[in-house]
Order: C-alpha cells, then sequence, then structure tokens
C-alpha cells in the first residue's frame, strides 16, 4: 500500500515528515513543501517510517544534488537542499528539542553559525573497503545497510584526500591481502599533511606493509598499518602526528587512534564560542571533561588559573601532555581515566567552570557528580540534541539554568548538529 503525503519538516536523523491519519510518516530523500508517494516500511504505534516511491510534485526548497551516489550513499541527507536551508532546519530541531524538552526560553538562543563552506570541509574520513568481482571497492555504506557504495570522488571531502581516494583505490587493487582490508582511514591537518591508516584482518601484515612503505614515501604521507583494535597500530611509513590550530599561536599534535574534529576551520569558530563563553579572568579553576589532546583545554589555559584535563584515551592524554610542553603552557594537568571517575577522584571537585564535550552519547553518568560539585559555570558541547536534552533537565531541576545555546553546522548536507550550551547556577 502506497501513501500520498504532503510534506512539512525535517527531523533529526535526516529523514522529511508528513503525516497520515494523525500518524508521523518519515520519508527520506524528501524535502518540505513536496508532495511524494511513499511505501511505508516499519509502522509502531505513534509513526510509520516510509521510502520515497515518487516524486509527484517538487518542492521549491529543492535543488539538484552534486554527487552522482547521493540518496544511495548514506553519508549525505540534505544535499537536494539549498545550504541556507539546511542551517535553517538544523536550528529549528535543536531549538525544538531544547524548548519543547527543557523549556530553554528563547531569548537564550544565540544565531546559529553556519559553516564557510559546504563543500570539501572533511579533514577525516574512514572509506569502507571490498575486493568485488568488478574490482576493488573503496567509498561509503548505502543507507541502511553495510553494503559499500563506490566513490571516486566525495564532494564534503578535502581536495587532497580526494586525490589520494583515486591513487589507493588503483594500488589497493593490485596489493597482497587485498581481500583483508575492510577500511581506510585518511586524515588531513591544518598543516597539509594526511595520514593513512589502513586496517587489516589477515593474519601476516608484513607483505601489505613491504607494498605499501615505498608508496607512502614517494607520495609523501604517513602511513599506519591497524590490525584489530587501536593498540595494535603499527606504522610503517612517515611522522606519527598531524597538526591542528584551535587558535591564534596554538599547534596541537593528534596520534593516529586520536579524535580531531572534522572541519578544521568551524572548530576555531567554535574554541572561540567556547572561551568567549567561559569567561574567565585569570583566576578560575577549569575543568575539561573528554578532553582529548587539549583542543579546548590549551586556548582556555591562557585565561585561567588551572586548567585540569581528563580523558579515557591514554594516548589522547600523552599528546595532550605533549601539546602542553611544546605550547610552554605549565598550568595545565592532564588524567587518563574515564570522565565520571576522574571527576569523582583524581581531579577533585574545586571548580568554577566545566567544560562537557561528550561523545553522542551523551553525559549521563557525570550529572552526579556535576551537581555534586556545583561549578558556578557548565559548558556543554554536544553532538546530539536528543542526548543534551536528557541531560540538561537533570541540570536544571538541580539549581541550574540556561542562559545561552548556539548551534554551530559542522557538518553540511548532513542533519548532524554541534552546539555550546551554557549553564549557570542559580545563586
Amino acid at each position: 500500500m502506497s501513501l500520498t503525503l504532503r510534506i512539512d519538516s525535517l527531523a533529526y536523523g535526516g529523514s522529511a515528515v508528513g503525516r497520515h491519519e494523525g500518524k508521523a510518516v518519515f520519508v527520506p530523500l524528501a524535502a518540505p513543501g513536496d508532495t511524494v508517494r511513499c511505501r511505508p516500511v516499519r509502522e509502531k504505534k505513534n509513526y510509520v517510517e516510509a521510502q520515497l516511491e515518487e516524486l509527484i510534485e517538487p518542492s521549491a526548497l529543492r535543488r539538484a544534488a552534486p554527487c552522482p551516489v547521493f540518496g544511495e550513499c548514506g553519508g549525505c541527507q540534505w544535499q537536494h537542499l539549498g545550504y541556507a536551508d539546511q542551517v535553517s532546519w538544523k536550528s529549528r530541531i535543536f531549538r525544538d528539542f531544547l524548548e519543547r524538552r527543557c523549556a530553554v526560553s528563547n531569548d537564550c538562543f544565540l544565531p546559529e553559525v553556519a559553516a564557510p563552506d559546504e563543500w570539501h570541509y572533511r579533514s577525516r574520513v574512514q572509506f569502507k573497503c571490498r575486493q568485488a568481482p568488478q574490482g576493488f571497492v573503496m567509498g561509503f555504506y548505502r543507507r541502511g545497510s553495510h553494503f559499500i557504495v563506490d566513490i571516486e570522488h566525495c564532494p564534503i571531502t578535502a581536495e587532497p584526500i580526494n586525490l589520494l581516494l583515486r591513487q589507493f583505490r588503483g594500488w589497493l587493487a593490485h596489493a597482497p591481502c587485498r581481500r583483508q582490508i575492510p577500511q581506510v582511514d585518511m586524515g588531513l591537518d591544518d598543516e597539509g599533511r594526511i595520514r593513512v591508516v589502513v586496517h587489516f584482518i589477515g593474519g601476516d601484515a608484513e607483505p601489505l606493509a613491504r607494498y605499501l612503505r615505498p608508496l607512502a614515501a614517494r607520495h609523501e604521507f604517513s602511513l599506519f598499518l591497524q590490525c584489530g583494535r587501536k593498540k595494535t597500530l603499527q606504522k610503517i611509513a612517515g611522522e606519527e602526528d598531524l597538526y591542528i590550530r584551535p587558535a591564534a599561536g596554538l599547534r596541537l599534535a593528534y596520534g593516529p587512534g586520536g579524535f580531531a574534529q572534522v572541519n578544521l576551520m568551524q572548530n576555531r569558530t567554535l574554541v572561540g564560542a567556547v572561551c568567549a563563553a567561559a569567561r574567565l579572568g585569570g583566576d578560575e579553576r577549569v575543568l575539561d571533561l573528554y578532553c582529548g589532546m587539549g583542543n579546548f583545554s590549551l586556548p582556555l589555559a591562557r585565561t585561567a588559573g588551572q586548567v585540569v584535563g581528563i580523558e579515557d584515551y591514554a594516548p589522547a592524554i600523552s599528546k595532550a601532555r605533549e601539546n602542553a610542553a611544546r605550547n610552554r603552557m605549565n598550568t595545565l594537568t592532564f588524567f587518563a581515566a574515564p570522565a565520571a571517575m576522574g571527576f569523582a577522584t583524581e581531579a577533585g571537585r574545586d571548580f568554577d567552570v566545566v567544560i562537557l564535550d561528550p561523545p553522542r552519547t551523551g553525559a549521563r553518568d557525570l550529572t552526579r557528580e556535576l551537581l555534586a560539585a556545583g561549578p558556578q559555570r557548565i559548558l556543554y558541547v554536544s553532538c546530539d540534541p536528543s542526548t543534551l536534552a536528557r541531560d540538561l533537565l537533570v541540570l536544571l531541576k538541580s539549581g541550574y539554568r540556561v542562559t545561552q545555546a548556539q548551534l554551530f553546522d559542522l557538518f553540511p548536507q548532513t542533519f548532524h548538529i554541534e552546539s555550546l550550551t551554557v549553564l549557570e547556577r542559580n545563586s
């Protein structure tokens, strides 16, 4: 049975939304203003998930997606919408989560910060790989599956990585053990360096290392092999580190397996906003949870009395300490520990400002420690508005209020939302 719908909105997750007999119907690849025919594929009590079958009347918001595999590849959801409309809808979605679930006042929201370039912004990419009958395939998963869509050029990926992708496809097509290569990670830093991590699931990686080593030297990229978890990373060629510049005058290294934002330009904007919102006067004690290699810690340390960073990935903490030493900053202390454990034990509880930058799952396990510590100000950097709203609700019921909330678009062409929310303790 097919449904004919008028699409009226977009939802977090990327689908467009229409209504049928009182139920929300989620339709990927549709746009607000479309009239569509769609086929239900999953029905729940309050909503229906459907597949687009026919675009009966297109919305005025639509544009031709520049990527030839848009709609098949699962990497982007909104290339068929103009960029200004994408940002506008992200803002509506973000505001709706915080207003509806947390009763955040409209006057707390600052204007959204769009990306300067909606294309070629991705500095880190994971290409899935498979030896297929027609040749070696490198690309991304098809939406909703583990089938790999072959990618020759990705319009949201930085051009140096696109160029190397084309070369790697040819190299790996003739590589030994190519059937044991499930993934290739590529990263580009602020200084133009590229680091490649080739994942290998075979028994002996040495033939592959011998094959790739001279290619890495000739084309001047760093090369690592990973044969399981991150602890198996093995350097084959080149330098270990990539470098980002999160603020003027700061140069931070991060190693293979470490984390840096994929949009380096927008990361600088976000770091600047965090430093401004912290409102430091020079004497405060600041805690940076999920600190990684010091993306926020080091910029904040310029105007803080002391900064303590906590991160559970020990190699990232080693880089954070190296970064502090390299930048001649001696007011930082870093601990390798899960955030809640480090907060409760090693770092103590006497903080004026706490920065949270958790993974998509949020910081639910930290709310008890946060409330017990009672910092004057909490800055919550979130990549998921649903878990953000869940965590804020606990804090808002226990003595805090939101004073500022702002969306930063780090991921054009996708539904993903990065944001900064500032909370103050009630006096």
